[in-house]
């Protein structure tokens, strides 16, 4: 069975997606990027700035779940520009403690232009 999470403590979905699945004992994240979740706008600023704003959306959906940081097995992280890499890597770790498995990518372009991107995979169980 299949459960679809949302919560209001972060950005509403902007396509035919969800915010997050829970399948089994497992949750999949959609990608979340730094949006105010109560305007809908980007969070203007540095990769720190944006980072943050990445990880408090993470952590409502996560939390939504009845989970934390605590529980993501797996990251992906999508960069702008991997110049960023290191300041990028500093608001993570403040976040994943856990050190879960992660893949970090450079990409042309992220949406509404952002400067960077996560989703998770954790585990409930």
């Amino acid at each position: 069975m299949l459960k679809k999470i949302s919560t209001d403590k972060a950005p509403a979905a902007i396509g035919p997606y969800s915010q997050a699945i829970v399948a089994g004992d497992t949750l999949y994240s959609s990608g979340q990027i730094a949006l105010d979740p109560a305007t809908g706008n980007v969070v203007e600023g540095t990769i720190v700035e944006q980072a943050e704003q990445v990880m408090k959306n993470l952590g409502a959906v996560l939390a939504e779940a009845g989970a934390d940081y605590s529980k993501v097995v797996k990251t992906t992280c999508f960069l702008a520009d991997m110049g960023d890499f290191a300041a990028f890597n500093e608001v993570y770790g403040k976040y994943f403690t856990e050190k879960p498995a992660r893949s970090c990518v450079a990409v042309k372009t992220l949406p509404k232009n952002v400067l960077c991107e996560v989703e998770v995979i954790a585990y409930l169980g």
